[in-house]
């Protein structure tokens, strides 16, 4: 006998009970995240204060914190949750009324690398990202102490002397990777 997995929607996803986990919703499969350690909370932290300060003042755009979700793809449902968003001004300006998920990809996405995470489930989800037209995904790695930045058809990997910078999806802000890593 076979059992038939019922796919769950984004729909349903926002409307489920909180019950202290956080979920995304992958091709609609329930995958449930661990919350947030230490370290990679402040490591989250050290990459959304600046570029919130940044891009705060010249209204440049909306930061947003790990527990918005963005809705990716329909029919199955994505909906994946970065640990820090960008979107571009001109594009909260259509959506600035949506409730629920964000409709689309944010331009800017940062993942933090938890102890526990496995390597294809973080290529699994700059994958996403990327297909579902985020300009930029940004992957911090402590264990590694680098910083890899992924683009539709390149990346480049980052180390402690190097400095990330918002290219063309956040022009001008700048972080040195070092600060990252920062207790």
């Amino acid at each position: 006998m076979s059992v038939i997995q019922r796919l769950m929607t984004a729909d349903e996803l926002f409307h489920t009970p909180a019950d202290g986990f956080r979920y995304e919703l992958v091709r609609g499969e329930l995958r449930r995240m661990s919350s947030a350690g230490y370290q990679r909370g402040r490591i989250v932290m050290n990459v959304a204060t600046p570029l919130d300060q940044f891009v705060r003042t010249p209204r440049l755009g909306t930061v947003c914190a790990a527990e918005t979700g963005f809705l990716l793809h329909e029919n199955p449902d994505t909906v994946r949750a970065a640990d820090v968003a960008f979107i571009r001004r001109e594009r909260t300006l259509d959506a600035r009324d949506a409730t629920g998920y964000w409709p689309g990809a944010p331009n800017l996405v940062v993942e933090a690398v938890s102890p526990h995470d496995l390597y294809a489930d973080v290529d699994e989800k700059v994958t996403d990202w990327l297909d579902a037209g985020t300009r930029a995904v940004v992957v911090v790695n402590p264990r590694r102490r680098t910083v890899t930045v992924y683009q539709a058809s390149a990346y480049a990997i980052l180390h402690e002397n190097n400095t990330l910078d918002g290219g063309e999806v956040v022009p001008g802000w700048q972080l040195p990777v070092a600060a990252i890593f920062e207790e």
